[in-house]
C-alpha cells in the first residue's frame, strides 16, 4: 500500500502567524486539497474538554430507546433536522442502505438576516437538555474554524480572502452526529452492507472530530484504499463537492468510505461527528474564471448550492 501525505497543520498559524507563516498555510492547504483532499488540524478552538463531552452526550443520545429517538424523526425534513433511523441512507450508486443512524443539527439564525426563514427549527433533545447545549457550543467552533481554513483557500485561489465569508454567513451548514450501530449477527448482512459506502460529501469543506473508532479510509490517486486517523484532538478536513465543482476540479472531492471492523469487532458501535460546511442556498457554484483554461476546460454547469443540495438529497434517498 501507497503512503499519501495528509498534513498536519496548525490553525493558529494563519490567525495569529507571520505574514510568511499565513501564506505557507494556504499554499499548505491549497497543495493538500489538489493532492489528496484530505488535511488534518491542530488549535481549532475546541478543547479535549469539549471533545470528551460531545462524545458521550453523542453516545446518551444513541442509547436513548427507539420509540423515543423516533419522535424526532421527521421525514418531512428529508434528514437535515432531528434523527434518522437505521437503514435510510444510501451512498449515491449503492443499492444498500449504510449501516448507521443519525441525528443532524442545523443554522441558529440570530441576528435579522431574512435567511432565518427559509431554515427548520433544530429539534431539542427534551430527555437530554446537555446534548442540546454541547452540539450547539461545538457547532459554532466548528463553523469559526471552517470559516478561518476558507479565508485561507481563498489566499491560495487568488480570491480575496473574504471571498467566503457573506456566503457562508447563516450557512446552512450541518453538524451530524452519526453511530454505526453494532451487528450482532454479520453473516445475516447483506454481502455489500457496509458502515459508510464509498462517497463524496456534497459541501464546500467537512470537519471532522476524530471518531470512537478506526474505519475511515480515502481512495488514493493511484485507486487505493488508504486509512485516515486523526491524531487525538485533531480535526481531519475535507473538501467537499460544491467546492470542487466551483474551482473546477482544481480542488478535489476525495472519495472516502468507513469499512466494517473485523467480525469481532462488529458488536461494538463506533460514533463520529462531521461538521458539513455549507453556504447560504443562493451562492452560485459557477466554476471560477480563474480555474478554466485550455488544459482545463469548464466541467460543470452553473448551479446555485440550494440546487445541488437538493439534487444530492434525491440520490442519497434523504429526499423523494
Amino acid at each position: 500500500m501507497n503512503t499519501i501525505n495528509i498534513p498536519r497543520l496548525d490553525l493558529n498559524k494563519y490567525i495569529n502567524g507571520t505574514p510568511e507563516e499565513r501564506k505557507l498555510f494556504s499554499d499548505e492547504i491549497g497543495k493538500a486539497f489538489n493532492d489528496t483532499g484530505f488535511i488534518t488540524i491542530t488549535n481549532h478552538g475546541l478543547s479535549k474538554e469539549l471533545i470528551s463531552e460531545l462524545y458521550a452526550a453523542v453516545k446518551n443520545l444513541f442509547a436513548l430507546p427507539d420509540d423515543v429517538k423516533l419522535k424526532y424523526e421527521k421525514p418531512e425534513l428529508a434528514g437535515q433536522r432531528g434523527y434518522t433511523s437505521k437503514s435510510k441512507e444510501t451512498a449515491k450508486g449503492f443499492k444498500v442502505p449504510d449501516l448507521k443512524e443519525f441525528w443532524q443539527i442545523g443554522q441558529t439564525v440570530t441576528d435579522n438576516d431574512p435567511v432565518k426563514d427559509e431554515y427548520p427549527a433544530n429539534l431539542q433533545v427534551t430527555e437530554l437538555p446537555d446534548f442540546n447545549r454541547i452540539t450547539t457550543e461545538v457547532y459554532k467552533k466548528l463553523e469559526a474554524a471552517g470559516g478561518l481554513l476558507l479565508k485561507a483557500i481563498s489566499v491560495y485561489l487568488n480570491l480575496p480572502e473574504s471571498y467566503f465569508d457573506d456566503k457562508i454567513h447563516n450557512g446552512n451548514s450541518i453538524l451530524r452526529a452519526l453511530h454505526y450501530f453494532p451487528i450482532e449477527n454479520p453473516d445475516a448482512l447483506p454481502a455489500d452492507a457496509v458502515r459508510a459506502g464509498a462517497h463524496e460529501d456534497i459541501n464546500l469543506i467537512t470537519l471532522l472530530i476524530g471518531a470512537s473508532a478506526d474505519g475511515l479510509e480515502v481512495l488514493t490517486r493511484d485507486g487505493e484504499w488508504y486509512p485516515v486517523k486523526a491524531d487525538g484532538e485533531d480535526v481531519v478536513v475535507n473538501v467537499g463537492d460544491m467546492l470542487q465543482r466551483l474551482t473546477n476540479n482544481k480542488l478535489k472531492s476525495t472519495t472516502h468510505r468507513v469499512i466494517n471492523p473485523p467480525r469481532e469487532l462488529m458488536k461494538y458501535s463506533r460514533f463520529s461527528v462531521p461538521f458539513f460546511l455549507h453556504p447560504k442556498a443562493d451562492m452560485n457554484l459557477a466554476c471560477l474564471d480563474a480555474c478554466i483554461d485550455e488544459n482545463n476546460p469548464k466541467a460543470y454547469s452553473d448551479m446555485t448550492a440550494g440546487e445541488y443540495l437538493d439534487e444530492r438529497l434525491r440520490e442519497i434517498g434523504l429526499k423523494k
